[in-house]
């Protein structure tokens, strides 16, 4: 049997209200030669009922006392068979069904990782929006001179990974330290603004906080000769506020975001302060708490065998040609999704 060309990395955990959709995306894209691997971490929300319902080809599990994001995604790249494994976060899904032909197009031969854009849904805060906006701009980048990336929405060559496993001690931002490392051996990063995915980000008020002070942290190992001082906390957030408002103001969206800009902005500055302020190991409570917020105690393994030791008019008519359908959602997911209430205890 012939190996695929991609490999689809999907790390998830309790991921069955979005899933569906990023699936059902999948099964629109214009290039269908790649394989689906789940990677989950203890989910038991019905998940793993929704990723068997689509078919999808491999379903790995890690612990989640060993999980991290990098190990997770090494998990799912052992287990790829395929040229490039595109790396996507389960509560992501392409607006356009030529969003992995888009993605793949930019590898040449020097190029060894390729990320695409991403915009919020109606869920999205505003400050985030804002955040996407200037991460992810409107524009392709050819050859990246910084090793910026985001595995929410990427694609690297497999034989690269081979050479250069992701880095399982980071509590995030692995792909920020896979990037840097391949562009110091020579390899190049490319940017693809049309491989446009949406990126859900529905999260309470500390989870904003500890994906930031997460991923500080990490910041922190990447780039050691960086820091983050409480000058530069009260700086950002009062220049970013005052930007946010600015542009609220001049969309119309003011009074709504009057409250949201200024929470959102200092609980992620905040924790990106106390990411860096973090001296020494990381005590095992904390590390866990870095992956499982919303929890006491990590969720117990769903692994039903062993253990395993993730010109702008003519543009936009373009984009509203290849646009995917998600309207009969329920519809895909009705099967699992009745099951799954059936079974929830009020």
């Amino acid at each position: 049997m012939n190996s695929p060309r991609a490999s689809l990395v999907i790390r998830c955990y309790n991921e069955a209200d979005h899933l569906g959709k990023l699936l059902h995306g999948l099964s629109e894209q214009s290039i269908q030669d790649f394989e689906v691997i789940l990677v989950d971490s203890g989910s038991t929300d019905g998940t793993i009922e929704i990723a068997e319902e689509f078919d999808v080809e491999e379903i790995v599990y890690i612990d989640p006392e060993e999980f991290s994001f990098g190990r997770a995604l090494n998990y799912g790249c052992e287990a790829a068979s395929g040229e490039f494994c595109v790396i996507a976060s389960a509560h992501v899904y392409p607006k356009r069904d030529d969003w992995l032909e888009q993605l793949l197009a930019k590898f040449d031969d020097d190029v060894a990782l390729v990320y695409g854009k991403q915009r919020g849904n109606d869920v999205t805060t505003f400050a985030e929006n804002q955040i996407f906006k200037q991460w992810f701009p409107d524009n392709d980048i050819e050859r990246q001179n910084h090793p910026f990336c985001n595995n929410a929405n990427a694609a690297i060559r497999q034989e690269v990974w081979e050479e250069y496993p992701y880095d399982e001690q980071l509590t995030g931002l692995e792909d920020v330290d896979w990037a840097k490392r391949v562009q110091k051996d020579g390899y190049e990063i490319s940017y693809a603004s049309e491989a446009e995915i949406v990126h859900v980000h529905d999260e309470t008020a500390k989870e904003v906080f500890n994906r930031y002070r997460r991923e500080a942290y990490a910041h922190k190992q990447i780039m050691p000769s960086q820091s983050f001082s409480l000058f530069d906390f009260i700086s950002l957030s009062v220049t970013n506020i005052l930007s946010d408002y600015k542009a609220a103001f001049e969309q119309g969206e003011l009074l709504e975001n009057l409250g949201e800009i200024p929470k959102f902005r200092i609980l992620q500055f905040w924790g990106t302060y106390r990411g860096f302020s973090n001296e020494g190991p990381i005590p095992d409570r904390l590390w866990q708490r870095f992956y499982y917020p919303d929890r006491d105690t990590f969720p117990e393994s769903n692994n039903p065998g062993e253990d395993t030791p993730a010109e702008e008019t003519s543009a936009q008519n373009e984009i509203e040609a290849n646009n995917i359908d998600y309207s009969d959602r329920e519809f895909y997911i009705q099967g699992v999704g009745e099951e799954r209430d059936s079974d929830t205890v009020s």
